[in-house]
């Protein structure tokens, strides 16, 4: 159906966009360094250009969120929805973690503001992870869904390594760097399920 190949395509758009922000950030602003800042100081509280960024993530993540109701309703013979209810819940999260909950000054985490930021992030995190091996479990039986699913199974062991090797780094030298790491894998996978959905509809 047309509508889940148009919600598919925002699901492709949302981390073009999200890659795009924090690329384009690293060339308009001198003070901001990829390997040493995360890519939320790009839009935390006085920001040079704050707007600017906000707008592109709330965007990106708008559009993943539009794309995770083609995921619950679009993945024809699939068992359960849970795992894609679990990727919705996780893009609505992410989506008010740009709108409402940017960084402190500087990008650090002082208000509570600040802190829910990052407690956001992991729970957006955690629910997206439970929902790959969910989409692994209910797709691998799945006609054009198999490769997928086997995707998903190697993302597991991938995203853990990638959230605790962005822990460990986290306020160091090289916090931005692994930072990107880990998000640009996610990117990949919201890049991927959206271009099966797109596929296979």
């Amino acid at each position: 159906m047309i509508i889940f190949k148009i919600l598919a395509i925002c699901g492709m758009l949302s981390p073009i966009i999200y890659t795009f922000a924090w690329i384009l950030g690293g060339i308009i602003r001198t003070d901001y360094n990829h390997i040493q800042n995360d890519v939320s100081s790009l839009f935390a509280v006085g920001a040079h250009k704050k707007w600017l960024f906000q707008s592109l993530f709330i965007t990106g993540s708008a559009l993943l969120f539009i794309f995770s109701f083609g995921l619950i309703w679009g993945i024809e013979g699939i068992e359960s929805i849970v795992g894609p209810i679990l990727f919705l819940i996780g893009a609505f999260i992410g989506l008010l973690v740009p709108i409402f909950f940017p960084l402190d000054e500087d990008g650090e985490m002082v208000t509570l503001r600040g802190k829910l930021h990052l407690i956001l992030i992991i729970i957006a995190g955690i629910f997206c992870m439970v929902a790959m091996v969910l989409l692994w479990l209910h797709t691998k039986i799945l006609t054009g869904w198999v490769g997928f699913a086997w995707f998903s199974l190697v993302s597991i062991p991938i995203v853990l390594i990638l959230m605790v090797l962005s822990g460990i780094f986290g306020g160091g030298p090289y916090m931005g760097l692994v930072e990107r790491f880990m998000v640009s894998y996610y990117q990949i996978y919201y890049f991927v399920i959206a271009l099966m959905l797109f596929l296979n509809v």
